[in-house]
């Protein structure tokens, strides 16, 4: 973790650097995916105000905390409010998985599927197959009422699907040889 402290209307103080650096490594502990932090410690009229960015993966996160006492008191202040940022993105992150891991399937095996429910055909239907050219069939389907139409296609002379899909388009089912 690559941590840069830098002051902004104040002196640069060797005690300040070092407690920041001591205060803010706490978060380490709780993402070890951190690339670099930057503290920046800064005195506006007679607030001191201590701001933390981390940078962790593809994410920022960001806190700042004035105080008018003295400066050790902001950046005790927003190293609390980093690492309750930590804790909450880490657990974010780890929820996420968890719940992924607990969607178990079970998974039965064809012949005791069978044997649970048996099959049964619902609705037979015979249809005439004709040769057509696919515009012919496109003109075809959607003249029609029917979401789908079976036809030989000319130019292959194969028994294509042609069928309407639910975002309104069409699709094409050719069959290969194996």
């Amino acid at each position: 973790m690559e941590m840069t402290v830098t002051f902004r209307h104040l002196d640069p103080n060797d005690n300040l650097r070092n407690y920041a650096h001591e205060k803010v490594s706490r978060i380490e502990k709780y993402l070890s995916t951190i690339t670099e932090v930057h503290v920046i410690l800064s005195l506006e009229k007679r607030s001191y105000i201590a701001e933390v960015i981390v940078h962790v993966n593809r994410a920022q996160i960001t806190a700042k905390e004035t105080s008018t006492e003295n400066m050790y008191a902001a950046i005790d202040l927003v190293t609390d409010k980093v690492e309750r940022q930590t804790k909450k993105y880490k657990d974010k992150l780890t929820s996420h998985k968890d719940q992924h891991r607990k969607a178990r399937h079970k998974v039965f095996a064809s012949d005791e599927f069978e044997a649970a429910q048996p099959r049964s055909v619902i609705k037979m239907e015979s249809i005439s197959i004709r040769q057509m050219h696919i515009h012919e069939a496109i003109a075809e389907i959607e003249s029609l009422q029917d979401d789908l139409l079976v036809f030989r296609n000319v130019e292959t002379s194969k028994v294509n699907v042609l069928y309407k899909r639910r975002d309104g388009d069409l699709g094409l089912i050719e069959p290969e040889d194996a």
